[in-house]
């Protein structure tokens, strides 16, 4: 009988432990993962790196010497006012649950704890990253508009246009938005950043004004300064495509890789481009194209192969070139850094490449035109239109009310001639020694 109670009991244990499991198998609930937290805190860490660091440099090396200080400090005050923008209502804006065009309105983070998850990692940390991608978005406009507009005006534009243009946007295609639901594929920001940063500095361009210096030959500040940055751009950019997977995991690292192969072809094809149309290769040539290949496959990164990502990036570099050194020629318009050329255009060439080379073996669950679903362009198309049409007005707006109530947006002509450095910030970007002993 002793027997019979202790088979019993063994039984029952076994029956307890084995409905546990299969209850948990049932019903799995989501935990935080250490590997997956690692890794986006290093991306969120080199995205950062990105704008006042790696886009101030590049910017900065490529504004005249009178204004090289103020051009830097435009992205570096655009990281600021982003980020204090993010955490005030800008990340519940864009990824709270609201309707399919605004998220919700909580503020200061107010329905986020500690212990809140998104997927596997933190949401703290997701907040974080996903800011970072709002501050260098807004930064990126900066470089249409240097060396003319005020600083202050700058500092409300940049609030604003981050919470009335940005936040609706990465609604629509990040949180729960429109585009999300209509199947349009932006995997780290080819709608959500580069076409609508390029479309704004185009349209701010247009409103303040070509620079009194405009059509003059300026030399850049330092060449030296702009390939770091680009540099530190692209390195940052491994954050910027591979921490957007969200974890420490496959398309991470397939994203991590096409996204160096397009930025190496597009060097390569601007300098080809340089050379045929030149004979001169330069190095400000290889850092844009360079550019032009991560801004082509950003969208891409996580659904196309290494064949795709050579292609998207080799047009990137080509479709840069010629929007930079023959379409703003050709149509007059003063984009100071080629906001609008190097982000808006080749973003529009992303966008639209990844409607054609998502590929089925890199992620199952999409197919481009060249696999069969000549559907995802048309979806891809529609995206980028209203994205274009949303930050255009969208800016005419903001730049509006900035004008109204900072009297203003362009610097007098007096301070444009003497130079915003001196003028405006009573500093110097380059303190040269007197030859004179």
């Amino acid at each position: 009988m002793q027997s019979f109670y202790k088979l019993c009991f063994t039984i029952f244990l076994f029956w307890g432990s084995s409905a546990s499991l299969f209850a948990q198998s049932e019903t799995p609930v989501a935990a935080l993962n250490a590997g997956d937290t690692a890794w986006l805190l290093m991306a969120t860490a080199m995205v950062m790196l990105m704008t006042p660091a790696g886009l101030a440099l590049f910017y900065g090396g490529l504004a005249n010497s009178k204004s090289v200080l103020n051009t830097v400090g435009m992205s570096y005050i655009s990281f600021c006012v982003a980020t204090v923008a993010w955490v005030v209502i800008g990340y519940s804006l864009a990824f709270g649950s609201g309707n399919p065009y605004i998220g919700s309105f909580n503020w200061f983070l107010s329905d986020i704890s500690i212990s809140s998850l998104t997927d596997t990692i933190p949401t703290f940390l997701f907040v974080a990253f996903q800011g970072t991608f709002a501050a260098i978005a807004v930064a990126i406009v900066s470089g249409s508009v240097i060396e003319r507009i005020k600083f202050s005006s700058w500092i409300l534009f940049s609030f604003l246009w981050v919470l009335l243009v940005y936040t609706p946007i990465a609604h629509w295609v990040w949180g729960e938005g429109f585009l999300s639901h209509s199947g349009e594929l932006d995997f780290a920001g080819g709608t959500v950043i580069h076409i609508n940063a390029g479309v704004a500095g185009l349209v701010l361009a247009l409103l303040l004004g070509k620079r009194r210096s405009y059509g003059k030959e300026e030399r850049p500040s330092s060449l030296n300064l702009t390939v770091l940055g680009s540099a530190l751009l692209w390195f940052g950019w491994f954050g910027f495509n591979g921490g957007s997977a969200l974890g420490a995991n496959a398309t991470a690292a397939s994203a991590l890789l096409v996204t160096n192969v397009a930025a190496a072809i597009g060097g390569l094809a601007w300098v080809l481009a340089e050379i045929i149309s030149k004979r001169k290769p330069s190095l400000l040539g290889i850092s844009s194209g360079a550019i032009s290949g991560l801004v082509a496959i950003t969208p891409a990164c996580a659904y196309v192969n290494v064949g795709g990502a050579l292609l998207i990036g080799l047009l990137g570099g080509f479709i840069g070139y010629f929007a930079v050194i023959k379409l703003k020629s050709l149509l007059g318009y003063d984009d100071s850094l080629d906001a609008f050329g190097i982000h808006g255009l080749v973003g529009i060439w992303g966008s639209l490449a990844t409607g054609i080379f998502a590929n089925p073996a890199i992620d199952s669950s999409v197919a481009g035109l060249l696999y069969g679903n000549p559907m995802q362009l048309w979806v891809q198309i529609k995206a980028v239109l209203a994205v274009m049409i949303f930050s255009a007005i969208g800016t005419f707006i903001v730049y509006k009310i900035c004008e109204l109530l900072m009297r203003g947006m362009r610097v007098h002509e007096n301070l444009e001639e003497q130079g915003l450095d001196a003028g405006y910030h009573k500093e110097k970007g380059f303190n040269i020694a007197s030859s004179e002993a």
